[in-house]
């Protein structure tokens, strides 16, 4: 049961899910368990559960891809607002060159235990935000979550440090997220979103 399938893998059960709380103006259109990967007698989680780990989740996994084909991980913070994970990044580093040329990511976050807790993989489409009302918002919500030692002002289309560096924002509003039950019992569900 503790093997994770390939997340592109067909699953039998299907149904509609309520939308979800907290910023997400719209939940998924779909919520499936897949049972191939779960604990017989297993039900799939609740978008609400998923949507509050997003919330809660101080580190997550961001994968990007190189220019030359080659997948690139990274951990950094995110904050789960307007139904998207939004993640900061200076305009040189790695990732952010990675976007320039493939908007294709991977974000996850969980728990790094074998019997318990839940991991989710949220696969989307990073989009740049530049709306300073909408930056000003994330930057209250960056503050108010991580302290003030992250705590950024809006300019340009950018979120600026009391230090003088500068990061872009990317929004990444799912396509589909996995999540993955570890323990009693273990399962997996899937929420599309298109």
């Amino acid at each position: 049961m503790g093997t994770h399938p390939d997340t592109d893998a067909d699953t039998n059960t299907t149904a509609a899910a309520p939308a979800g709380h907290g910023g997400s103006a719209q939940g998924p259109v779909s919520t499936a368990l897949d049972p191939r990967y779960s604990t017989p007698g297993a039900e799939a989680v609740p978008w609400s559960t998923a949507e509050d780990l997003l919330h809660r989740s101080e580190i997550f996994w961001l994968t990007t891809v190189r220019p030359d084909g080659r997948p690139h991980v990274t951990p950094l913070l995110a904050v789960w607002q307007h139904g998207a994970l939004h993640f900061a990044t200076g305009a040189e580093e790695r990732k952010a060159r990675n976007l320039a040329q493939n908007q294709q990511v991977i974000l996850t976050t969980g728990t790094n235990t074998l019997s318990d807790g839940l991991d989710l993989v949220v696969e989307g489409e990073a989009r740049l935000v530049s709306d300073t009302d909408r930056l000003t918002s994330l930057a209250t919500a960056w503050s108010t979550k991580y302290g003030p030692d992250w705590a950024f002002e809006v300019a340009d289309g950018t979120f600026h440090h009391p230090d003088g560096a500068s990061a872009l924002v990317f929004a990444v509003p799912p396509h589909q997220v996995f999540g993955f039950t570890k323990g009693t019992p273990f399962s997996q569900t899937r929420w599309n979103f298109t």
